[in-house]
């Protein structure tokens, strides 16, 4: 409204910001969802799809497979790093990737993302759409809606141009349209579809048309194409974003695919591509079959790209890594964390454990393994999580394989992660040559729902061995044949980061020869120790003792101390060298009487819940002080806290429950499997004058962790799991 030269704004009709910004996310959100596989390569180019996830190293983009990204469903777009614990939706994770936080840098963060996906903001659009031109001409608005639309973006993710499919009664049609001029029209030069992944990628494959480029994308394969197809002009497209890159040309099969592929083969040898190839479509497929057919019926694209029959343009040049001092001194990057600490396992490591027949090898490794599935330390070797261990075996069948897996000691609150953490085979009848690795390698890939092993474990090597023509396991070239002709595939195959364990078996050498180089008792030892990264051995140096010697050999960290280790009621343990061989008879003495002491506190636990009576670790300590046998008040706090730390004891905090009055403990009452308490509960009866008793069962609220020494709430308070024995060094004598 105007009067009198004066100007009234009427801001009644004005949107709303807030609910403007939450449309916007919307927006966003759907578009990044719509084009979800190709977003997540271009953020994470060593990312990889299998089974309808993303998999990568974690939000910095490294490889890997801890970070997952859901590809499938309600869920898609959802994400989880699973070795840090974090989460959230697509949007979060694309600012993760690049440093930023989606809540405080939102609105930089949205126009990145608009801008990748071409969109004009909202304010933008209301500012300028008085004198905005419609988008299309009028011959092309007589083609009908549009059905398909691909964007060409630069490497950095600005838009460059559009491709528009229509399919009119006439046949199927394409419009290009250059951002830039804002004319229907293709730019000049055209440039290559999908270069924000192909700018960061060593090997791309270059099809006939955006919908075979975006088939091989959503399978994982970095792919682009030429604008038009077979149709494109290859004088006028910029194939330079190719340079350096090897390049495998998948035509379609029919004569003008061939031609396409010949001639962009040309155009990309001159481009300065690193090589160039052209697969040829297998001849049993029908006329016209393209890469996006070969998805959509579940052809194994990734082996046509690697193995499949080709026409070589221009070799790869023989490349081999090097690096400058200057190099080598000015990269303080991390180094990969251990898979077992100290340098025991490294990432794509590998480890030949040793030992002579019935030392104890099958035992001890697969306790060993076990314990890194369920994240546990073992003999001072500690993996940074729980693993997942495929533990190939070839020696004990399936019962008694049961059998040997029901003795291995686990802390109880670590068994949950191991039950699926660890997953081995009955007794094999195989080698591993290529029948046997075409069973063996399926069967590792599939064992952890999608995800990759940590550690891959063969035991022992001369039951699966395969030397090729070469000879048998005592052949150095036999040995090295098997191990990088046969060990290397399955780890390449499975996963390129997973540590390698062999059990093997050792010679029979003298005792001063095998103190002076233990490794070298190894079958095949020459090839072996040139190819692994660590070593073990298990050496038992006096046959009449149990004691047994564990020796390492390390090639990628300082040397760690040979230990002495045995397996005392059921649980292998480092034991002291001298004193205790030495004195082993007084040794056994103070055994039995610290047995005797720890059996007398729990039985005097369960006597006195039954007559009425809990206590707490203090309260325990001041009333059987000098009594039993047990010693001074300190010495009874102290085999009360090894018992707790052994799961002999645990503890319980609903004192109420009972009817007694709150411990002022963080802890709580102790308590006993099998505890019983009895408590008065009315007068006395007037005929028999026996007072009328009630008993409950006292089960345990918490435990003491094994590793932390703290208070933890218990899983099932009706299952009781001993983590000890009885622990020397954590006992007075």
């Amino acid at each position: 409204m105007m009067t009198d030269n004066i100007i009234w704004l009427d801001f009644n009709d004005a949107p709303e910001q807030r609910d403007e910004l939450v449309s916007d996310t919307d927006v966003l959100r759907v578009g990044v969802l719509d084009r979800l596989e190709a977003v997540l390569h271009y953020l994470f180019p060593q990312g990889r799809i299998r089974g309808g996830k993303f998999y990568v190293g974690d939000v910095d983009g490294n490889a890997g497979k801890s970070l997952v990204v859901e590809l499938d469903g309600p869920r898609r777009g959802l994400w989880k790093d699973f070795s840090t614990d974090e989460g959230g939706d697509v949007i979060d994770l694309w600012a993760r990737s690049q440093g930023r936080s989606a809540r405080h840098d939102f609105p930089r963060l949205a126009a990145e993302i608009r801008q990748w996906l071409g969109i004009v903001s909202h304010s933008h659009s209301h500012s300028q759409s008085v004198v905005r031109q419609p988008a299309r001409t009028n011959a092309v608005d007589e083609l009908g809606p549009y059905t398909a639309k691909w964007d060409y973006l630069t490497p950095d993710g600005q838009l460059i141009a559009c491709v528009y499919r229509y399919d009119p009664p006439s046949g199927k049609e394409y419009r290009p349209w250059d951002v830039r001029a804002r004319m229907w029209r293709a730019p000049d030069p055209r440039p290559l579809y999908n270069l924000p992944a192909v700018s960061k990628a060593k090997q791309v494959i270059l099809v006939e048309g955006e919908k075979c480029a975006d088939a091989l994308i959503a399978a994982g394969i970095v792919a682009t194409t030429a604008m038009n197809g077979a149709k494109a002009p290859i004088d006028k497209t910029d194939w330079l974003p190719l340079a350096g890159k090897s390049v495998v040309i998948w035509p379609d099969r029919d004569a003008p695919g061939w031609d396409y592929a010949e001639n962009a083969a040309r155009a990309c040898v001159a481009a300065g591509c690193a090589s160039v190839v052209i697969l040829v479509p297998p001849t049993t497929k029908p006329e016209k079959w393209d890469a996006a057919d070969a998805v959509a019926e579940g052809f194994d694209c990734a082996t046509m790209i690697a193995q499949g029959e080709r026409r070589v343009v221009k070799a790869a040049a023989p490349s081999l890594p090097t690096f400058t001092l200057g190099a080598l001194l000015d990269d303080d990057s991390p180094l990969p964390p251990d898979l077992i600490s100290p340098r025991v396992l490294t990432p794509g490591g590998m480890l030949v454990f040793g030992g002579a027949p019935k030392v104890g090898k099958s035992d001890f490794l697969l306790s060993w393994l076990a314990h890194m599935a369920a994240g546990a330390t073992f003999l001072d070797m500690r993996p940074p999580r729980p693993l997942r261990v495929f533990y190939l075996q070839a020696e004990v069948q399936y019962h008694y394989l049961r059998e040997r897996v029901k003795d291995v000691r686990l802390p109880s609150h670590r068994l949950l992660e191991a039950r699926d953490n660890f997953v081995a085979t009955s007794q094999l009848h195989m080698v591993l040559d290529d029948a046997g690795l075409a069973q063996i390698i399926p069967a590792i890939a599939n064992a952890f729902r999608g995800l990759p092993p940590d550690i891959i474990a063969i035991d022992p090597i001369r039951n699966l061995f395969d030397g090729g023509d070469a000879g048998g396991e005592n052949d150095n070239g036999a040995m090295l044949f098997f191990l990088s002709q046969r060990v290397e595939r399955i780890r390449q195959e499975v996963n390129p980061d997973a540590g390698v364990v062999l059990a093997h078996h050792t010679k029979k050498l003298g005792k001063k020869q095998f103190e002076e180089d233990p490794f070298q008792a190894l079958a095949g030892a020459g090839s072996l120790r040139g190819y692994y990264s660590s070593g073990m051995v298990l050496y038992r140096p006096d046959e009449s003792r149990s004691t047994r010697q564990l020796i390492f050999e390390l090639r990628n960290g300082p040397g760690i101390p040979l230990k002495h280790v045995d397996k005392i009621h059921g649980e292998w343990r480092e034991v002291d060298s001298s004193e205790r061989l030495v004195m082993q008879e007084y040794g056994q003495r103070l055994d039995a009487e610290r047995r005797r002491k720890c059996d007398v506190i729990l039985q005097i636990l369960f006597d006195e819940a039954a007559n009425g009576r809990c206590y707490t670790a203090n309260q325990f300590a001041e009333a059987f002080e000098g009594k039993a046998g047990l010693g001074g008040e300190r010495t009874i706090r102290d085999r009360l806290s090894a018992l707790a730390t052994q799961g002999y004891i645990k503890y319980f905090r609903n004192a109420s429950d009972y009817g007694l009055p709150p411990a002022r403990t963080k802890f709580g009452y102790l308590c006993v499997e099998g505890m019983v308490l009895r408590s008065v509960i009315g007068e006395p009866d007037p005929n028999t004058g026996e007072l009328p008793t009630r008993e409950v069962a006292v089960l345990p609220t918490h435990f003491k962790c094994l590793q932390s020494g703290a208070a933890l709430p218990v899983e099932n308070p009706e299952v009781w799991v001993y983590q000890d024995d009885i622990n020397d060094s954590q006992e007075p004598a």
